[in-house]
């Protein structure tokens, strides 16, 4: 480790200044320079074991994910022939079958989609219906070309 560094795991100046900076802009940066004043030192060894600890992790990844490749595809032969074969075939007829799952599964999209779509439709020529009635003409008196009104008790106030 370089020793001539301005900020290293030490009480320096440097470093107690960015300390006291931290505690005065947010607290939890303060507490994290103290911690490298203190603890600093030993970065390096946790630095090399958290390394160590995931390559093992990876490399464990990289093992089952070869197992899986080998199992997933069918070019992958275990050397016996008779189990390969009938891998090979139940692949195939699984790949089959879920074949015949999609197109079901389009069909029955296609089928919900025609019947939303008539619902919508008869809701929608309700609608239309509904407001064709509402804003239809009223019926004109022939004889004199204007609309009859009603008259009775409480339709004009003048009457009362």
């Amino acid at each position: 480790m370089n020793t001539s560094a301005l900020i290293r795991p030490a009480w320096t100046p440097a470093t107690i200044a960015l300390m006291v900076i931290g505690f005065m802009v947010f607290w939890p940066l303060g507490f994290a320079m103290l911690a490298y004043i203190i603890w600093g030192d030993r970065l390096e060894g946790f630095k090399r074991d958290v390394n160590r600890a995931t390559d093992g992790i990876f490399a464990g990844c990289r093992r089952g994910s070869d197992k899986a490749a080998r199992w997933g595809s069918g070019s992958a032969r275990t050397g016996n022939v008779a189990f390969d074969d009938w891998r090979e075939k139940e692949l195939e007829r699984l790949n089959e079958e879920r074949r015949k799952l999609d197109e079901m599964l389009t069909q029955f999209d296609e089928y919900a989609r025609e019947l939303r779509r008539a619902k919508d439709q008869d809701e929608f020529d309700r609608f239309m219906a509904n407001r064709n009635k509402s804003t239809a003409p009223t019926k004109t008196d022939p004889g004199t070309g204007t609309t009859p009104t009603k008259r009775g008790k409480g339709s004009n106030l003048l009457d009362d």
